[in-house]
């Protein structure tokens, strides 16, 4: 169960990050995050009242309200990282927010056998590799690597802090609920002080209204992956739950390949292979 869930998450986070990557070429990234939120919080907001889970109000919300905090910041930052580049770069470095997770789990007893160990460290270095990381070339920014370290450790800190946030499935809905209306305040506060400052909030057009599916595809694909990581992570290890459910870079790399035809390198064909073999390694472990 742990590994069906958490490889669903990966799928889940891969097709959104692929969604919310396109739609960034046309919206502002500020706008794609508040309004795929927001789709996502009414949504949710709606299974809370049919399901009854305010009953579920308790202390544990608290982690909720700080993953919603950690959320935005993290990809605001992976986003201004994306812009300075090189995405060679970033988008592999940001993969070591499985350290998070993963060091939570060790610290709180959790010892991988040898075939899991090993599947750790294939998988992991699959998924750098499958993001295509460019070791020479342009110059890399001081900022950048900050910025990207930033969104990688909130990223892993989401990951933490959502395992924590319920003990049940209806608990869980109203714990998603608090942390998407928390992602809205922040994101929505940022898109203010970003049109304050000049920025834009809408393309020169106007609001492309054709975009609003797959914006909330991209919202609600954000809010499952957190529902079947939180729940990989209670139903075995969170060392392997938080590994399979990393891979999620390698989803979107071939949706890349199969939706936009982009080719991928041979380096990026070979991370996804390793990421493959690592998954295996651990499913069977």
């Amino acid at each position: 169960m742990t590994a069906l869930f958490a490889l669903t998450t990966s799928l889940l986070w891969g097709l959104a990050d692929f969604g919310g990557g396109l739609l960034t070429r046309r919206i502002p990234a500020l706008t794609v995050v508040v309004v795929s939120q927001s789709i996502a919080a009414v949504v949710l907001g709606a299974i809370v009242f049919a399901t009854g889970g305010w009953s579920e109000a308790g202390p544990r919300l608290w982690f909720a309200f700080a993953a919603g905090l950690a959320g935005p910041v993290a990809l605001l930052s992976f986003y201004k990282a994306l812009a300075l580049g090189p995405m060679g770069v970033v988008s592999p470095l940001a993969t070591l927010s499985v350290a998070v997770p993963v060091g939570v789990g060790l610290v709180l007893g959790e010892r991988p056998g040898l075939l899991q160990a090993a599947g750790i460290a294939v998988a992991v270095t699959g998924v750098v590799l499958a993001g295509g990381p460019q070791l020479r070339g342009a110059a890399v920014q001081r900022r950048a690597i900050l910025l990207t370290l930033v969104a990688a450790l909130g990223f892993g800190t989401v990951f933490a802090l959502i395992t924590e946030a319920s003990t049940d499935v209806t608990g869980l809905f109203l714990a998603l609920f608090a942390q998407r209306l928390t992602n809205v305040a922040v994101g929505g506060a940022a898109l203010a002080v970003s049109v304050r400052r000049g920025g834009a909030a809408v393309p020169g057009g106007g609001f492309p209204w054709s975009s609003v599916p797959a914006l909330a595809f991209v919202g609600l694909a954000d809010v499952a992956a957190n529902g079947t990581y939180a729940i990989a992570a209670r139903s075995g290890p969170v060392t392997v739950a938080a590994v399979l459910a990393s891979l999620y870079p390698v989803v979107t790399t071939l949706a890349a390949r199969g939706v936009l035809s982009e080719r991928l390198r041979a380096v990026q064909t070979a991370g996804a292979g390793l990421a493959l073999l690592g998954t295996l390694l651990l499913a069977t472990g």
